[in-house]
């Protein structure tokens, strides 16, 4: 099965007529992605790739059970697009954008506190089940439907944990990239409970990097939980060096004293299989022998 979307799953594309909203909105569509409206203002009306155009979310909302939006806006244009899509009462929502202000971002999240919307990016690759749904860049070819969720903060290495499961012969059942920005809209432990509750999802590959404590967040969280399925970690940036200051909230009240290395201990501590190279998972995953 699969977290977040499938084959069900009903899409709107915000700003659907661009040049990277309309090579990506082509590509889900032949990948089996139910796209059935997109937006773009002063476009109403019109088709775009054989999907409806609407002015606005609202309109499209009216005419269309929604499930899911695929943001291909600019940055500075995010916050009244996600703005949009929650009023509209959209479930999930996926900015593709890199770079949106801080300020907008905390915006944002003030905006998602206590609505029924989860937000995925922004600065993300987005999220794909294999062989049902696309929602974003993800490069759908290297992609094999199969028992492994992913998490990831680091949109590149993503990929490469792809291949990973690929190398391993287990495949996917959700790729998550979570954001690159320094606010994302969710982290790691609400996915981690999905997951959880997928019955063909049989463990979880959590990439991290450097900064800010998600991994730390999700190691205590981890710890705690009951019934719980294997959980796999790399985090990136051991090269780095401890006195880099990325910028980070966490990096700022610590004072760049919570290291690779410490998060890695700590996730050991938490009972995560924590991994010291990109190569190691393929070795990880075949010894559990799915």
């Amino acid at each position: 099965m699969s977290i977040l979307a499938d084959h069900n799953t009903r899409v709107i594309i915000q700003g659907i007529t661009g040049a990277q909203a309309s090579f990506h909105t082509k590509r889900s569509l032949e990948n089996g992605t139910k796209i059935v409206a997109g937006t773009s203002p002063g476009h109403g009306g019109e088709e775009h790739l054989g999907v409806p155009v609407f002015n606005n979310v609202y309109d499209a909302k009216r005419q269309f059970e929604i499930d899911a939006s695929v943001l291909f806006v600019p940055a500075t244009a995010v916050k009244n697009a996600v703005r949009e899509a929650v009023e509209a009462e959209i479930p999930l929502l996926v900015p593709i954008a890199q770079g949106v202000p801080v300020h907008d971002m905390l915006e944002i999240k003030a905006m998602l506190n206590g609505s029924s919307t989860t937000l995925i990016g922004p600065n993300t690759p987005g999220l794909i089940s294999p062989n049902e749904a696309r929602l974003g860049i993800f490069p759908e070819n290297i992609h094999k439907k199969g028992s492994i969720g992913i998490i990831s903060l680091a949109s590149t290495l993503t990929y490469e944990a792809v291949l990973e499961t690929n190398e391993a012969e287990c495949g996917q059942s959700t790729v998550i990239g979570l954001g690159d920005d320094m606010i994302v809209g969710t982290d790691y432990r609400p996915l981690l409970d999905a997951f959880e509750e997928d019955e063909e999802t049989k463990a979880v590959v959590l990439i991290g990097n450097a900064d800010g404590s998600y991994e730390q967040l999700v190691a205590e969280y981890y710890a705690q939980k009951q019934n719980k399925k294997p959980l796999i970690a790399y985090v990136a940036g051991a090269s780095l060096s401890a006195e880099l200051n990325i910028g980070y909230a966490s990096d700022i009240i610590t004072h760049g004293r919570v290291t690779v290395a410490d998060k890695k201990k700590i996730m050991k501590d938490a009972g995560i299989i924590v991994a010291d190279s990109m190569n190691q998972i393929h070795q990880i995953l075949k010894e559990m022998k799915f």
